[in-house]
């Protein structure tokens, strides 16, 4: 579907879920407001519409395949630690920063009817306090040191003993995120809407399903492939 600033707003998220996170970016109702169209909801947000169009169109281009984990495992680990700081750590806290106060939302408003968004709320701020400091341990500590280790640099100059000990601590934490992430798909019977749900509720559960998957990857390539060949090149180095 070809979007122009005259289509209805609730067309475009109906057509293009995805949408939805562009439109709560930029405060755009596509909730209540959706029967208004672009043109007009981007006026009662304040946003010009010649700005939303191009990055509507982008999203309706095919999305590109995520790179291919053979093709990750072939390089660098420095690149493949630059890969996951760019492309998964920066998704995770965009998203948890966008859906915290969209869980709290529905969990307000739907709550009565659905108390099973009491626990689906709690436990996502416990998934959100547990990988916000994650990221930061990896950048700060592990992934340093995995990059200093390739350039060369001597093991001596890590302030642990060997680079297991930070990795068995993050894949403690990854176990710990992913039973998280379990729950709340058992809560939301797999992330099934309600017949009386509304945007914002399908948005959240949008969002929350986009954690648990991109979540998947990402610990998929630190597990499987940075941390046994860190480990591997550690050894070597001894």
């Amino acid at each position: 579907m070809h979007f122009s600033s005259q289509t209805r707003i609730g067309d475009i998220v109906l057509e293009n879920p995805g949408t939805m996170r562009l439109f709560e970016s930029r405060n755009i109702d596509y909730c209540c407001g959706g029967h208004r169209s672009l043109a007009e909801a981007c006026a009662q947000a304040g946003v010009a519409v010649e700005e939303m169009l191009p990055r509507l169109a982008e999203l309706e281009a095919p999305a590109a395949a995520p790179l291919d984990p053979a093709t990750l495992a072939a390089g660098s680990l420095t690149d493949l630690i630059a890969h996951i700081e760019a492309t998964h750590h920066t998704f995770t806290r965009d998203e948890l920063g966008r859906v915290a106060p969209l869980m709290e939302k529905v969990a307000r408003v739907h709550g009565p009817n659905h108390p099973e968004l009491v626990r689906v709320g709690r436990l996502f701020e416990s998934l959100r306090a547990d990988l916000m400091p994650h990221l930061e341990k990896e950048e700060q500590i592990l992934f340093p040191y995995i990059r200093k280790l390739e350039a060369g640099a001597s093991t001596c100059d890590a302030c642990f003993g060997t680079v297991r000990g930070p990795i068995a601590v993050m894949q403690s934490e990854h176990e710990a995120a992913g039973e998280i992430l379990r729950e709340i798909r058992e809560l939301t019977h797999d992330f099934t809407l309600p017949e009386d749900a509304c945007g914002s509720f399908r948005s959240l559960y949008l969002g929350l399903r986009s954690l648990e998957e991109d979540l998947h990857l990402h610990i998929y390539l630190e597990s499987h492939i940075l941390f046994p060949n860190a480990t591997a090149l550690e050894e070597r180095h001894a």
